[in-house]
């Protein structure tokens, strides 16, 4: 296949440049293969514009701003399924199947003793800090951890979900 002498200076320039606009590519996407892919379209786009640019020493600025746009076009077309939230959703269960779970959860929390129910439950049912649960019961971080933590240990094997 007989090739022009601007399709000669391309190949050119994607050889000599072609590293360094993948480093480039990489950086804007974060993913070796995304980048390949990227960089494919840039190049796509600059090709079938070749004979319009006339400066060719701003090849690299043209083809970086290719990428740049196609990114941004990419990332607006695509359609997010899970969307980053401060909250957890609920997670809806049957009822019916953990009732009993409940139930021994506060026979478990009943037996333990007043400071470690007292610390769980100001942990995980009022979702205080550390430090506000030692506050609250006029004890060190540390103890409210090695509290927390020796308590859990006794519910998980009150529970039946190892120690």
């Amino acid at each position: 296949m007989q090739t022009t002498g601007w399709e000669e200076e391309f190949r050119e320039y994607v050889r000599t440049r072609g590293p360094a606009l993948l480093r480039a590519a990489h950086q804007l996407t974060g993913h070796p293969l995304d980048a390949e892919d990227l960089l494919q379209n840039a190049l796509t786009k600059t090709y079938l514009a070749w004979d319009r640019i006339e400066d060719r020493g701003a090849l690299d600025g043209y083809v970086r701003r290719a990428m740049v746009n196609i990114n941004i076009s990419q990332w607006r077309r695509r359609k997010l399924e899970e969307y980053p939230s401060d909250e957890l959703p609920e997670i809806v269960t049957d009822p019916v199947a953990w009732g009993d779970v409940h139930e021994r959860l506060q026979q478990a929390l009943d037996e333990l003793p007043e400071r470690m129910r007292a610390a769980i439950v100001l942990r995980y049912y009022e979702d205080m800090t550390e430090p506000e649960i030692a506050r609250t019961l006029g004890i060190s971080v540390g103890t409210v951890k090695s509290t927390v933590s020796r308590a859990m240990a006794k519910l998980r094997t009150a529970l039946g979900l190892g120690g």
